[in-house]
């Protein structure tokens, strides 16, 4: 590989804003933060939102169940007849 010509891939601690959950990867994101992580320091790159407060893994996301609405509709209504 050519030298100098690659981002820097180090160990870097992930926070999320929102619930303070903290996790260590490997990663490129350049951050001028740093933060003692497990008796070791580590650059910090802060997010807002991760799998620790995203609603679709937490199981608070709240979806609308769209099948069968056509089928529901339809079967309510087939006996009224329309007025003239």
């Amino acid at each position: 590989m050519r030298e100098n010509i690659h981002p820097v891939y180090r160990d870097v601690v992930f926070k999320d804003l929102s619930s303070g959950f903290t996790f260590l990867t490997r990663s490129t994101a350049q951050t001028k933060e740093t933060i003692d992580f497990e008796g070791k320091e580590y650059p910090l790159f802060k997010v807002e939102i991760s799998s620790q407060s995203h609603p679709f893994y937490t199981g608070q996301d709240k979806r609308m169940d769209t099948t069968g609405r056509v089928e529901k509709f339809m079967n309510k209504y087939k006996n009224l007849k329309p007025k003239n």
